[in-house]
């Protein structure tokens, strides 16, 4: 049997991100979005453990992206989070979970969700605008502190998907 190449997607992957994506119409309850964390972060740590330090810092920044998709829901699902925010972090979750986004998941494997923290990150900025960064950090789930997090993936996006991706990323979340 001929081995796989550590880039590609086995097709049983590619059909659980496909499975995972045609759920898009039904709620992001909070079950679906601990099994979505669950089995990004699995994927992630699969990834980064055959890849060795070959990953080096970005494996740091892949494994923000499980921490940051959950901040986002749990933001969205909090009752102190003003509404206005609401549809911009429904759309970070979207984002998360569609597989065919900037750079896919679904074709890329784990390394697909490198640009995903980095969206997430912007909607966060502009949501502590106005919300108290007390509530962030009681539904942050990482290791360091969130806004320390932020700021390193922000000082790191134009490196880690370039700076043309990263400006439309900033003039979406404007």
């Amino acid at each position: 049997m001929e081995e796989q190449n550590q880039n590609e997607v086995s097709d049983e992957e590619f059909a659980e991100v496909m499975r995972e994506s045609s759920e898009l119409s039904e709620p992001v309850t909070s079950a679906r979005a601990e099994r979505f964390y669950d089995r990004m972060r699995e994927r992630i740590r699969t990834y980064l453990e055959k890849k060795g330090t070959v990953a080096g810092k970005t494996g740091e920044y892949l494994m923000a992206a499980p921490d940051v998709f959950v901040l986002l829901w749990r933001l969205m699902n909090d009752p102190r989070v003003d509404s206005k925010h609401k549809v911009a972090l429904g759309g970070g979750l979207a984002y998360f979970i569609f597989p065919l986004d900037i750079t896919p998941e679904a074709f890329l494997g784990p390394i697909g969700y490198l640009d995903d923290p980095i969206f997430g990150v912007l909607l966060l900025r502009k949501v502590l605008v106005d919300t108290d960064v007390s509530i962030v950090r009681e539904h942050w789930s990482g290791a360091e502190d969130v806004l320390t997090m932020i700021e390193k993936i922000l000082s790191s996006a134009d490196q880690l998907v370039g700076s043309t991706l990263f400006a439309r990323f900033k003039k979406t979340v404007k």
